[in-house]
């Protein structure tokens, strides 16, 4: 079972939030959250699997409200953003938000983005990943990481990076470099220390940016 605060100010989105995550029966709704600060306590006190975190909220706002979850290791956190709305959307990302989803999006896709966000992987919008792409490249944009980051991985290391910035998943990045999935999810963890990121979506938008390699797959080894 899959269990999700979901924290949002507007109380009939919420409902509406609510409504279509319960109706599945892999999901439980622990709490719900209608501004910032609350998000952050029941988020310890709760420790749900996913957070569900509307980015513009009182008291405290998504952006400051995931960096304190994500810090604090409570949960992962899923953020419901607006695709214009770059600012925020960058200050998540730096946050180490696990996913982005749009507020219009459907009842499928919500439903989705919170079991992959559980299972490890990350969630894009493909807007989102395009303004992400762009915030990236603007003149004056924030590093995530120094010059030469990268000589630190390893070839293996670099293949996964590949792999994450052609948003492959843990099993699907497993599949193609023929490892078990749980030596990819090494992988993975190294990257983010080693780059000093805090989720695979920083490390997702980086390889793109960076124009790491998609590895062709079909090598054995780990």
């Amino acid at each position: 079972m899959i269990r999700v605060l979901v924290a949002e100010d507007q109380a009939a989105v919420r409902a509406a939030l609510v409504m279509i995550l319960r109706a599945e029966d892999d999901l439980e709704v622990v709490g719900e959250a209608a501004d910032g600060e609350q998000a952050v306590r029941l988020a310890l006190e709760l420790r749900p699997d996913v957070v569900l975190m509307d980015i513009q909220m009182p008291r405290l706002d998504g952006v400051a409200a995931t960096r304190q979850v994500v810090a604090a290791g409570a949960a992962q956190v899923l953020v419901l953003t607006t695709f214009d709305l770059d600012a925020y959307v960058w200050g998540a990302l730096r946050a180490g938000a696990a996913g982005f989803l749009l507020k219009d999006l459907e009842a499928e896709a919500l439903v989705d983005g919170v079991r992959t966000v559980a299972r490890g992987d990350g969630m894009l919008a493909p807007s989102v990943t395009r303004r992400l792409i762009s915030s990236f490249a603007r003149p004056g944009a924030p590093d995530p990481v120094g010059p030469g980051a990268l000589d630190g991985l390893t070839p293996k290391e670099r293949e996964v990076l590949g792999c994450l910035g052609a948003g492959l998943s843990n099993a699907e990045i497993a599949l193609r470099l023929r490892t078990a999935e749980a030596t990819t999810k090494t992988h993975v963890s190294r990257i983010l220390a080693k780059l000093g990121l805090r989720s695979r979506v920083q490390a997702a938008i980086l390889a793109q940016e960076l124009g790491v390699p998609v590895p062709a797959g079909g090598r054995p080894g780990g």
